[in-house]
């Protein structure tokens, strides 16, 4: 169903993709948007084993875009760095693939805007931090991207860095 990477041997483990979704703070979810248009926005995120979490509001193109088709991506460059010298770039990335939802309000809503709030806001006490989710719960709405498949890669000058 999904293709194979064609560098395979430029492949991240699974073990490095999810280091990479552990520590990157931003990604962009793409969605098949408006009249067949793909539709990237770049987001926050936490990672939650086989799941990815995201906050929005109750209304707008993403939503309107996941009632229409579930089938999702979700793009973290973790290093992007321009080589001028060797006409290259050191970069690695991962892409996940699955299907996206809206959270019904409820226990996987909360546990997932609490994970949030612990990873933009770790010096925060937990108190501080569930005081904030309730005062705006009620505007809130959770996506839970369900992932089927990731890949990453990293460029060949990462991983001459790597070997040395």
């Amino acid at each position: 169903m999904f293709r194979e990477m064609r560098r395979k041997g430029q492949s991240l483990s699974l073990d490095e993709c999810e280091e990479v979704l552990k520590t990157c703070t931003s990604g962009v979810l793409s969605l098949s948007g408006d009249e067949g248009y793909p539709y990237g926005v770049p987001l926050s995120y936490v990672f939650a084993g086989d799941k990815i979490y995201f906050h929005c509001a109750k209304e707008g193109h993403k939503i309107d875009a996941i009632a229409r088709e579930k089938k999702a991506s979700f793009c973290v460059i973790a290093t992007d760095e321009v080589i001028p010298e060797k006409y290259t770039t050191c970069y690695q990335s991962v892409i996940v693939f699955g299907e996206i939802h809206i959270l019904a309000e409820g226990e996987e809503k909360r546990a997932a805007i609490e994970k949030l709030a612990a990873k933009y806001s770790p010096e925060e006490n937990e108190g501080d931090r569930n005081a904030e989710i309730d005062k705006y719960w009620q505007h809130l709405c959770m996506l839970a991207l369900n992932i089927q498949h990731m890949t990453g890669k990293q460029g060949l000058e990462m991983m001459r860095r790597k070997d040395k």
